[in-house]
C-alpha cells in the first residue's frame, strides 16, 4: 500500500511538472502591456476611427453709390469771329448705385478610418485614409490626411475631426446625379458671350 501511495506521488509530481499554466492576460496583445490601458492606435499601420463633421458659412456684402455732376458754359468770345458764338450751357451727371450679397454654407458629416503612416519623433502621428462609396451608379470618394496627438484619441479609438492638424479633407463624387448638376453648354456660352 505504502509502495502505490510513493508511485502515485511521483506520476502526480511528474504530470504537475509538466504541465504549464499561462494567464489569461498576455501583454503581447496589447500595445501598452497593461490590462488595464484602452486598445488605441499608437504604430504604423494601426487604423484610427475619424468622425468628421466640418461646417463653413461665409458671407459677402458689396454695395457702391457713385454720384458725378458736371457742367460746362461758354459764352461769346473777344475778337469778330467768336462774338458770333451764342451762349453755350451743357450739364449732365451719372449716378449709379448697385449692391449685392452672396451667403454660401456647406456641411459635411461622415465617419472613416484611417492608417497611421508615421510616428513622429515628438509622439505625433501622420494618418492618411480613403473612402469610396458607390450608390446606384454615384461613386463619391472621401480623402483625408492629417497629424494627430496620442492623447486626442479617445477610449473607443476615434477622434474629431476637429483635432487633426493640417487636415485635408476631400469629397469629390462623380456620376448621373453629378453630372446633372453641371452647368449645360449653352448656358456656358451665353455666359462668355454676355
Amino acid at each position: 500500500m505504502y509502495k502505490i501511495f510513493i508511485i502515485t506521488c511521483i506520476i502526480l509530481a511528474f504530470a504537475i511538472g509538466a504541465a504549464s499554466a499561462e494567464s489569461l492576460w498576455s501583454e503581447a496583445k496589447t500595445p501598452t502591456g497593461s490590462m488595464y490601458s484602452d486598445k488605441k492606435a499608437s504604430k504604423i499601420g494601426d487604423i484610427v476611427t475619424i468622425i468628421i463633421e466640418e461646417s463653413a458659412v461665409s458671407s459677402q456684402r458689396a454695395s457702391t453709390d457713385a454720384k458725378k455732376d458736371s457742367s460746362l458754359k461758354a459764352g461769346p468770345g473777344v475778337g469778330p469771329l467768336l462774338k458770333a458764338i451764342p451762349l453755350f450751357e451743357y450739364s449732365g451727371g451719372d449716378n449709379i448705385k448697385a449692391s449685392g450679397s452672396t451667403t454660401r454654407s456647406s456641411a459635411f458629416v461622415t465617419r472613416m478610418t484611417a492608417a497611421i503612416t508615421k510616428v513622429c519623433e515628438n509622439g505625433n502621428l501622420e494618418i492618411e485614409g480613403t473612402r469610396m462609396v458607390e450608390t446606384n451608379k454615384e461613386k463619391a470618394e472621401v480623402k483625408l490626411t492629417g497629424t494627430i496627438r496620442k492623447q486626442d484619441i479617445s477610449p473607443d479609438n476615434t477622434i474629431p475631426s476637429a483635432y487633426i492638424a493640417n487636415a485635408q479633407i476631400t469629397h469629390v463624387g462623380n456620376g448621373p446625379i453629378g453630372s446633372r448638376q453641371k452647368e449645360g453648354l449653352i448656358s456656358r456660352i451665353f455666359k462668355i458671350l454676355f
